[in-house]
């Protein structure tokens, strides 16, 4: 019998949350499997564009504070994390798979839907069609396994504290002179009481940088999957342009990452105070 396939995550802090808040990098993966090299039009060094890169960095210095995240292995261009397992691209996979089964969103329109298709600037990614079976098996090995321990953490915190939160994190390429440097997002006041983004928002502002709120990004499949504020389950999505933690190529991380790693761990921490208190006055009324 062949030995069982190992999670393609890691958890970083305590296996049983301290806090009530949970970090989620699902876009840092920096594993590139042969199939996927073997298969894909271009070199690794331009699939690497698809990554948040290095955004698992900047979660170092939560877990330092004892804090509990889930980081995904698998690189981005393998199988995205971020997107509805049925937001499939039904003209990349052999045999076809019925077109009404799918969704069809803006991501899967512009090449980024569950099996990223092509880069920006880069043309189409792979040699020829995925095959349907290769692409069940990514989704049964790397998507479905992150979601379900992801929503294991969520619903211990969720127990022990009376409330849990979802902070989602991910890094943008810069959007342009004086542009927001930290994009907030809540789906729109859908995935967390509004409070949250505010605090959120509030200690970016107090530290020097510009921020947006859910403009150009509002939360993926990640938030819309785990958040259910009516029963004390938030999330927002964090996007920190890279240029702030990364050197001019936007490749090679910076010596203290700018600081921005000890924001996210403040952020965490206020964060995880605020709920507390929350939860604590809920069951005082």
């Amino acid at each position: 019998m062949a030995p069982p396939t190992p999670p393609q995550f890691h958890i970083l802090g305590p296996e049983t949350p301290r806090y009530p808040v949970i970090l989620s990098v699902p876009h840092a993966g920096r594993d590139y499997p042969d199939a996927l090299i073997a298969a894909s039009r271009l070199p690794r060094d331009r699939l690497e564009l698809l990554e948040d890169r290095h955004a698992d960095a900047l979660i170092g210095h939560a877990v330092d504070h004892g804090f509990t995240a889930i980081v995904a292995r698998r690189a981005r261009a393998w199988i995205d994390l971020n997107r509805h397992e049925r937001e499939i691209d039904p003209d990349m996979i052999e045999p076809a798979i019925r077109r009404e089964a799918l969704i069809r969103s803006a991501k899967v329109a512009g090449g980024l839907g569950l099996l990223p298709r092509r880069l920006r600037d880069g043309g189409e990614i792979w040699n020829g069609r995925v095959a349907r079976d290769d692409l069940e098996r990514r989704i049964n090995e790397d998507h479905r396994p992150y979601h379900a321990r992801l929503s294991e953490l969520l619903a211990h915190a969720r127990v022990r504290f009376g409330v849990a939160i979802l902070l989602d994190v991910h890094s943008m390429p810069p959007l342009g002179q004086g542009a927001a440097q930290i994009v907030l997002g809540d789906r729109f006041g859908q995935s967390a009481a509004g409070r949250y983004a505010a605090l959120v928002g509030a200690m970016a502002l107090d530290a020097g940088y510009r921020i947006a709120n859910n403009v150009p990004y509002a939360g993926g499949h990640v938030l819309a999957t785990h958040a259910r504020p009516r029963r004390n389950i938030h999330a927002l999505q964090l996007e920190i342009d890279r240029s702030l933690y990364l050197e001019d190529d936007l490749r090679t991380p910076r010596v203290a990452l700018g600081n921005i790693d000890s924001l996210v761990a403040a952020m965490a921490r206020v964060l995880s105070d605020e709920a507390l208190g929350g939860a604590h006055a809920i069951a005082a009324e």
